[in-house]
């Protein structure tokens, strides 16, 4: 009979009360020493593994350290608010030209001169010049300081910078003076190619950047010529300056202005304004006149080609007496929309399908219209200054889309007052800047030229205008832009003597925009403007950020 002081199977704890309990203590201290051993192993790995992150966090804080002093931040460019360059017994022309001609972000400033010295020891006798000379100068946006100057023959007759967007076209700027055409590099001043301008062509701006026609894998250019009895053109190797093919007589009239227009198809037009409209020469027709051999890869537009004339090849765009001016909309896209101004109307043409997207009627327009933001559709307004009689004329803007008033103003119209110009915001608009003289503010019967006021408009205070009085001597040339990417929106002036071309005193000044606002003062013009007060509109002034189109 079994009795409870024996283990049984559902009690195996008392098992080592007898024969197994000495073998359980042994397992037990054997397991616990060997726990032991793992435990300083497992110590010993944990420690090791510590001291590798924390060393290579270390070798890492030293190399970032490292790096932080041997390559710093880049530094953004230090340029002064204003600046001012004054050349005596000097003349000067009307170009001014904003490109990027040194390293900086800033953008500079390209112009001519007519004089004897610019800088020290740079004279036209050094040069072998005749004196006094033409001086092609760039000086830095940043200050003002000269980055180079180079010395030409006279006299100057235009000269066009912009003209590296050209296929393998190494230089930038193209002048005509003397009897010659000069490619130059912005960057340098150092002239690439020289050559004698073709013998009785007396072009004109624009220079035309068309494709390659000669095979040489650069972009070509194309000159026009207008008088009173016919029209020229003249193609150019974009490489060596050297004529491709013979003139070409684009037509038997005169013809008021010209511009290079792409269709949808990438087939290349001459636009050429004249009074009887605006009409169009294919690139490929002039090219085979022409005989430059390469016709065969331009291209055709075969939507063009059912309007053009039989007899000449024109393609009619508008029709209509006396057009004054043909602008691109979009001034670096070669196939934007046209606007044809006359001495009637303003009208907006596609520049595909040559359709009238609409007209706006006016009675004379004075100076070349603008364009910039006025609402928030992303489509571009345009500007118009209207003579209105009696030495008043009408500021309008219209919207780019419908040709509807936006906004308008009357001013007097004040003698040597510049186109209008705007610059873009990062809220959409734009600020618009034109020159003139409110009639309220006007004591005589004819305005001068000391009666100049310069205002700047914001559509946010579509009731209000900031006028400053900053600006006394003759403009020679004037051109709002933005001379850094994000800031720094300013104006650059170029005064000197009445008559182009006459000795006297020339004055290139930079002014930033933001500049002219707390000494402006705050014109409020109609009913319904805002409420907030003077102070608080010039400090929505200073708070704008610029940006490109």
């Amino acid at each position: 009979m079994e009795t409870t002081e024996h283990p049984t199977e559902g009690d195996p704890l008392k098992r080592g009360e007898h024969g197994a309990e000495t073998g359980t203590a042994q397992t037990a201290t054997e397991l616990k020493k060997k726990s032991c051993k793992d435990g300083l192993q497992f110590s010993k790995g944990t420690h090791w593994r510590t001291a590798v992150f924390f060393l290579s966090l270390f070798i890492c804080l030293i190399i970032v350290f490292a790096f932080s002093f041997i390559l710093p931040c880049p530094v953004r460019p230090q340029y002064l608010i204003t600046w001012n360059r004054t050349f005596s017994e000097a003349a000067t022309y009307d170009f001014l030209a904003i490109e990027h001609a040194s390293d900086d972000k800033v953008m500079d400033v390209m112009f001519v001169l007519k004089n004897t010295e610019v800088t020290q020891n740079k004279s036209c006798a050094d040069a072998g010049l005749p004196s006094p000379c033409v001086f092609v100068l760039a000086v830095d946006g940043t200050d003002g300081e000269t980055l180079w100057e180079s010395r030409l023959e006279p006299e100057f007759h235009w000269a066009q910078c912009g003209l590296n967007v050209g296929k393998g076209r190494t230089w930038d700027c193209l002048l005509s003076h003397s009897d010659k055409l000069t490619a130059m590099d912005k960057h340098t001043g150092h002239v690439v190619w020289q050559q004698l301008h073709p013998t009785g062509l007396h072009s004109s701006v624009p220079v035309l950047s068309v494709p390659d026609l000669d095979g040489d894998k650069v972009s070509d250019v194309a000159l026009v010529a207008s008088d009173s009895t016919q029209t020229q053109l003249v193609l150019l190797s974009g490489k060596t300056g050297l004529q491709i093919g013979s003139t070409v007589v684009l037509d038997s009239t005169q013809t008021a202005s010209h511009l290079l227009h792409c269709t949808a198809e990438g087939s290349h037009y001459v636009l050429l304004q004249k009074d009887t409209g605006l009409f169009g020469l294919a690139l490929w027709r002039i090219a085979a006149k022409a005989k430059a051999g390469m016709e065969a890869g331009l291209k055709k537009d075969k939507t063009w080609e059912k309007n053009a004339s039989a007899t000449s090849g024109l393609v009619p765009i508008y029709e209509s007496e006396a057009v004054s001016r043909v602008l691109r909309k979009e001034e670096a896209d070669d196939s934007s929309n046209l606007l044809v101004v006359t001495n009637k109307e303003v009208a907006l043409v596609d520049g595909q399908k040559l359709q009238l997207l609409w007209r706006f009627n006016t009675t004379s327009v004075l100076s070349e219209p603008s364009f910039g933001h006025f609402n928030k559709d992303e489509i571009l307004d345009i500007v118009v200054e209207e003579d209105i009689g009696n030495y008043t004329k009408k500021v309008i803007i219209l919207d780019g889309k419908s040709g509807g008033v936006l906004w308008e103003v009357n001013l007097l119209a004040s003698p040597n007052s510049p186109r209008p110009a705007s610059i873009h915001t990062t809220n959409y608009f734009s600020v618009f800047m034109f020159w003139g003289m409110m009639p309220s503010e006007f004591n005589s019967t004819i305005p001068l030229a000391g009666d100049r006021r310069s205002y700047m408009l914001l559509p946010l205070y579509s009731k209000v205008l900031l006028e400053s009085t900053n600006v006394m001597d003759h403009i020679v040339t004037f051109k709002a832009t933005l001379m850094e990417r994000g800031r720094h929106a300013a104006y650059i002036l170029l005064t000197g003597p009445v008559t182009e071309g006459a000795e006297g005193t020339v004055v290139l000044s930079k002014r930033k925009l933001k500049q002219d606002v707390p000494d402006s003062k705050v014109l409020r013009i109609g009913t319904g403007g805002t409420s907030e007060s003077n102070e608080d509109i010039k400090e929505t002034f200073n708070r704008l950020r610029f940006s490109e189109w």
